[in-house]
């Protein structure tokens, strides 16, 4: 499974994130988790310290140099597709099982902008996508400016992270659009923050059409966990049941299978 994860800044994807890469190396996988959101909190999620998180890879000026071939002014040529074969081995972090890389974000240029950073990042993520045998979870920004139509077409699955609100409803109907710009299909909602009290159908009736994949339940620990900067992970029965089904109804609805573990 190659899992995009996005959603409204606060509605959880990072915890989500954190939560499916977990359980999937948990049962053995080769898991990659990305940390492409330029607030970088994957690393505390997973339950790495913060003076261990890798250096983000758009800060790495002089590999970038090297990579793309540009001498650090913009306007000049440079390589849009450079060989980053050897980056995820080189510098990812492993925790828990999983093997951290952040991107980090691209400063220069708006939405969508063409600079020897974004070039490296994309081609990065689509050489991750890419290779065999692996599961990669990316904790995407609210926007998707890390994906590309070539990219798009490895990706599983994009997951919509939504908590009961309006605002979050409207974020996954603008996600929904620009997924589909770059031919996105697939996409899912995973509701998170559920309580007894949250009126599910009228969350699913809001989403007009967007599959709901699964829920997460309020949990005071991970809103703890979040103040704190650490690890939502409790490894309790029914965190594990949530994240277990939402993580079959992927494999039901994408025909990717879970049923054997690594070698």
């Amino acid at each position: 499974m190659k899992i995009a994860v996005s959603g409204k800044g606060g509605s959880g994807k990072t915890t989500v994130s954190a939560l499916l890469a977990r359980t999937l190396a948990g049962e053995g996988r080769t898991v990659f988790a990305v940390d492409a959101d330029p607030t970088a909190n994957l690393g505390s999620m997973l339950g790495l310290p913060r003076d261990q998180w890798p250096v983000p890879i758009s800060q790495m000026k002089d590999l970038i140099k090297e990579r793309t071939g540009t001498n650090g002014n913009y306007g000049t040529y440079f390589k849009i597709n450079p060989d980053v074969r050897d980056l995820p081995d080189r510098f990812s972090r492993t925790v828990n099982g999983v093997r951290l890389l952040t991107l980090g974000g691209v400063a220069h240029g708006g939405a969508g902008c063409i600079c020897p950073e974004s070039a490296l990042l994309k081609s990065l993520i689509t050489h991750l996508l890419l290779r065999p045998g692996e599961f990669v979870v990316i904790d995407m920004e609210a926007g998707i400016e890390h994906l590309g139509r070539a990219t798009a077409q490895a990706v599983t699955i994009m997951l919509i992270v939504v908590n009961p609100g309006q605002q979050s409803i409207q974020t996954a109907q603008t996600i929904r659009r620009l997924a589909r710009d770059i031919q996105i299909t697939r996409l899912g909602v995973v509701l998170n923050k559920v309580t007894p009290e949250t009126d599910v159908e009228k969350l699913i009736a809001d989403l007009d059409g967007l599959p709901v994949l699964g829920r997460l339940s309020y949990d005071p620990r991970i809103v703890q966990a979040d103040i704190e900067g650490a690890s939502p992970f409790t490894g309790d029965e029914r965190q594990s049941k949530e994240i277990h089904a939402i993580l079959n109804s992927i494999a039901g609805q994408t025909g990717e299978s879970r049923s054997q573990r690594n070698p």
